[in-house]
């Protein structure tokens, strides 16, 4: 029987008023996200996962995308402090949740952190140095991992909201990359995947034990990682995407 815990949060009816960085503003239907998130949870129960939605007030627009608000090691959590003041709030419930799983460690002013720019492949850990994301989190994030035996580098993003939107992992030593938005040679030792170059938005995967789970918007680079051997699941998040969210957004998927 699996032990993997996927926390999500449900969605805001504040969605509509979400932040928006690289994307122009178009009507979410709440309703259509609404039903879009319960089909991903139900993807996560399905490839093994125990899912734990939190709630959500009206005044937190974002708080659907918990990912940004802590990354879990199997030592610890950290608990970020989100780049836009307005997702800071998001944080406590979180903390309270992850608490019952693991001992915590928060990152603290002046650094910001969004959970989105941590990308952990075994012992290494990537961090988007992005609109979001500062030198002074990836500081701390070293202090924190350090111990536990974690090598912590920084990479630099452009074009793309976070370092997860341009390069997820896939499989062990696999990697799903769009070579152009972010700094290519941190990950020059892994086997890399390119997205189609139609579907720049494309690299966004998540790992959920031997499966990826995977947007139903990008069937070109989905072919790619199916020739390249992996077991996909799909899922619509269209309207998700409108709020500038993706796959990994949605959840926190750990070992209990």
């Amino acid at each position: 029987m699996s032990n993997l815990i996927a926390l999500t949060r449900e969605i805001s009816p504040a969605i509509t008023q979400c932040e928006l960085t690289h994307l122009p503003r178009a009507p979410v239907d709440v309703d259509v996200a609404r039903a879009q998130h319960r089909a991903y949870e139900q993807c996560l129960a399905e490839a093994g996962c125990a899912v734990v939605r939190l709630g959500a007030g009206p005044e937190m627009a974002d708080s659907v995308f918990v990912e940004d608000v802590a990354v879990v090691f199997d030592e610890v959590a950290i608990v970020t402090r989100p780049g836009a003041p307005s997702r800071r709030r998001e944080t406590p419930a979180v903390a309270e949740a992850l608490a019952r799983y693991r001992g915590l460690q928060h990152i603290e002013a002046p650094a910001t952190a969004d959970g989105g720019d941590v990308l952990v492949v075994g012992r290494k850990v990537f961090v988007g140095c992005s609109s979001r994301t500062n030198a002074a989190a990836i500081d701390q994030m070293r202090l924190f991992l350090g111990p536990y035996g974690y090598t912590v580098a920084g990479v630099g993003v452009s074009g793309c909201l976070h370092l997860k939107s341009a390069v997820t992992r896939v499989a062990d030593d696999r990697l799903l990359i769009n070579r152009n938005w972010i700094s290519i040679e941190p990950f020059s030792t892994f086997d890399l995947i390119d997205v189609h170059p139609d579907e720049p938005n494309g690299a966004n995967a998540l790992r959920v034990g031997g499966e990826v789970v995977y947007a139903t918007s990008f069937p070109r680079t989905r072919e790619r990682l199916v020739q390249s051997g992996l077991c996909l699941r799909s899922v619509d998040v269209s309207e998700i995407a409108k709020a500038e969210g993706a796959l990994t957004c949605c959840s926190l998927v750990f070992a209990a």
